[in-house]
């Protein structure tokens, strides 16, 4: 009976905790949709104002620098969360169920490193980083690094689910790719 409600409740916790990682991964697609349709228009403004108006908006580069930050490192969190990068799985799929469990495993504690480092570091240069300007635009410097470091955050949160749901059996990557 005890162990009966301990699944229970585990299964429960997991459900909430999918559904906070799946909260946050849609927040992260809004942010990074968001930010590139500002890309766009600022880059149409730029075009506009260099060969319409005849005079460049010199702010563009450093926002569009910014953005590209946002939408690469939250892109590539979400990423990880819905298995959806980079992965080759040619190698993966034919190996014994066993072995390819392991790579899987292998793959998420690489996975978890990297977003350890990328928070690590990214934290670090953030700080270094924010007492100084971004040129044209006047924001901290340290807001260049600010995605690198909550990338590397959500990567590991989303690859700890991962390892969750796999030491559960509630894990679907394992399944051969037909």
């Amino acid at each position: 009976m005890f162990r009966t409600q301990l699944q229970r409740d585990t299964s429960r916790l997991l459900s909430l905790f999918e559904t906070v990682l799946d909260a946050i991964a849609y927040g992260c697609r809004i942010i990074t949709g968001v930010s590139l349709v500002v890309l766009t228009v600022i880059f149409g403004w730029l075009v506009f104002g260099r060969y319409v108006l005849n005079a460049t908006p010199t702010w563009v580069e450093q926002a569009a620098l910014l953005l590209v930050m946002i939408i690469a490192f939250l892109g590539a969190a979400v990423g990880i969360h819905e298995n959806t990068h980079l992965s080759v799985t040619a190698f993966r799929n034919p190996l014994p169920d066993r072995l390819r469990q392991a790579l899987i495993v292998l793959s998420d504690l690489l996975l978890a490193g990297f977003g350890i480092l990328m928070l690590w570091q990214g934290a670090k240069l953030t700080l270094f980083k924010w007492g100084s300007q971004i040129p044209l635009i006047q924001l901290p410097e340290g807001l260049r690094s600010l995605p690198l470091t909550v990338g590397g955050a959500l990567i590991l949160l989303f690859t700890l689910g991962h390892l969750m749901r796999l030491m559960l059996g509630r894990d679907t990557r394992s399944a051969k790719i037909q």
